[in-house]
């Protein structure tokens, strides 16, 4: 039997896909996982077991599309029984509750998973692909980033890594530690062990990036960064801005050579009694045959993907989950829990255009700018996905031969590709933070702000806000802001409605 789909990975991902496949009747589907339990990641990780994804059960709201905007942990089913809220009411909840609530989404949709089966080896030849002597049409790897990322230290093997460490606080009581690493895994160890420790130094080459500036869920969380009053408040805890060079163990702990970049590069030697690697994780590519070996990008971390999640290299192999962030490194949520379920239900849907000849879900609308206005209107005010995967997914308005269209989250850059064909209009729509929105200082009154509910201004605002492009011939011809609101309602009719109607009807003038 040859499948349609393999799907590499039980983690949140390919739980996800496994579910849009199995909605639509599909049953020529399979997941293989390597662990006895779907989500193994989180028997693991992170280390220290909270996690800060955001689960708000209480949101004032009964509506379950709002809602998913301020839960970042469930997945998309239409089993409202399968929401993470109803598993705690914790802000940050617990790694082992997110187990549990895995564990019941799979059971519950009696997804296809064979459970305790790693896979060594994927090959391809003759336009199938070979897991282990299982032959499939399409491969959909959602392994996320299993590997523990290696920077180029010298005796960097001498240090505990993250995966491995110790995490009880009272093993290292009056120790000195060096922390390698400025992410969340190594302010959350710094945290942990603050109370025991005698010193902790937190270290890596680029500046700590603060979630709330970057609006990156990747940077550093507030969550986790009491570390950093320590240190600013002299309290023995410090952050170091430089490269850690060369590490060494003798008889004494450990030796760091390290290079200050805030020193006009002065290269000191630095004693410890541990220290702990917390550099993040990568991409497992050795499963890889020569023959089904996808290219590889960002310091070789993530697979390199097309706007489709498709290998650059290796036609139908896939991407989900995690492994995805590689399309928005840094900028956007296709890393996280709360982006990625809306990354894998564009990508079911591409493989559904591709595969199956059913086209991108559509809406007829009326042709005329207030049918346009009033469904973009609509769904900017109540949308988790754009609003989720900010710049990343848009609604898409299609005008061609008198027909409009309406296609919900659809990946920008697969539109610009080509993916939905070339109509002679397109209208996309995304929520998106302004230019340079990382440079500002969200909590400093002195800087001058767009004024709220301003139209005039609405294209220099820096908090999020709805954009709608027109696009024809492949190009960006006009473009259209509205005004941020604090309250995330983009409906007042002199504001919003009125000048994004004016907006549409001149699109649509253009012969």
């Amino acid at each position: 039997m040859t499948l349609d789909y393999l799907i590499i990975g039980a983690g949140p991902a390919g739980l996800q896909l496994a579910a849009l496949l199995q909605a639509e009747g599909r049953r020529d589907y399979l997941v293989l996982e390597g662990a006895g339990r779907p989500g193994a990641f989180f028997a693991r990780f992170p280390r220290h077991r909270q996690l800060i994804s955001i689960n708000k059960p209480r949101t004032g709201t009964d509506d379950p599309e709002l809602n998913l905007r301020l839960d970042w942990n469930s997945l998309l089913s239409d089993d409202p029984a399968l929401l993470f809220t109803r598993y705690t009411p914790r802000y940050f909840p617990q790694a082992e509750d997110y187990l549990r609530y895995l564990a019941d989404f799979a059971s519950r949709l009696n997804l296809r998973i064979r459970y305790d089966t790693r896979v060594s080896r994927v090959a391809f030849a003759d336009g199938l692909f070979d897991v282990d002597g299982i032959a499939a049409r399409h491969v959909v790897v959602a392994t996320g980033v299993s590997r523990s990322y290696e920077p180029p230290i010298e005796g960097y093997e001498l240090a505990e890594h993250y995966a491995d460490m110790q995490v009880d606080p009272d093993g290292f009581t009056g120790q000195r530690v060096l922390v390698i690493g400025k992410g969340n895994s190594a302010f959350e160890t710094a945290d942990a062990l603050m109370e025991t420790t005698t010193v902790i130094h937190v270290a890596g080459p680029s500046s700590v990036q603060l979630a709330w500036r970057s609006h990156y869920v990747g940077h550093l969380r507030a969550v986790n960064n009491n570390f950093l009053d320590t240190y600013q408040l002299k309290s023995a805890n410090a952050v170091l801005d430089g490269h850690v060079r060369r590490i060494e163990r003798d008889a004494e702990g450990y030796k760091v050579t390290f290079s200050f970049s805030r020193a006009d590069e002065v290269v000191k030697q630095l004693r410890y009694d541990r220290v702990l690697a917390c550099t993040g994780f990568r991409f497992d590519a050795s499963i890889f045959d020569e023959s089904a070996r996808p290219d590889l990008a960002i310091k070789d971390r993530f697979p390199q993907q097309t706007s489709a999640f498709e290998s650059v290299n290796v036609p139908g192999l896939y991407f989900a989950g995690t492994i995805t962030q590689q399309r928005d490194f840094k900028r956007g949520t296709n890393g996280f829990i709360h982006g990625f379920r809306y990354g894998v239900r564009a990508l079911h849907r591409i493989l559904q255009a591709r595969h199956h000849d059913t086209p991108w879900p559509a809406t007829p609308l009326k042709a005329g700018p207030e049918a346009i206005t009033d469904a973009i209107i609509g769904r900017v005010n109540r949308s988790s996905a754009l609003w989720q995967q900010f710049g990343f997914l848009a609604d898409v308005v299609t005008v061609e031969d008198g027909q409009v269209s309406y296609l919900e989250e659809v990946p920008v850059g697969y539109v610009r590709d080509g993916g939905l064909g070339d109509p002679p209009l397109a209208l996309l729509t995304t929520l998106e933070y302004g230019p340079d929105h990382d440079k500002v200082d969200p909590f400093d009154i002195s800087v001058r702000r767009v004024a709220q509910d301003t139209a005039g201004q609405a294209h220099d605002a820096a908090y999020l806000h709805p954009v709608v492009r027109a696009v024809r011939g492949g190009e960006v011809v006009a473009v259209h802001h509205l005004a941020e609101n604090l309250e995330n309602r983009w409906d007042r009719p002199e504001v919003h409605v009125r000048p994004l109607a004016a907006f549409v009807a001149r699109q649509l003038d253009v012969r």
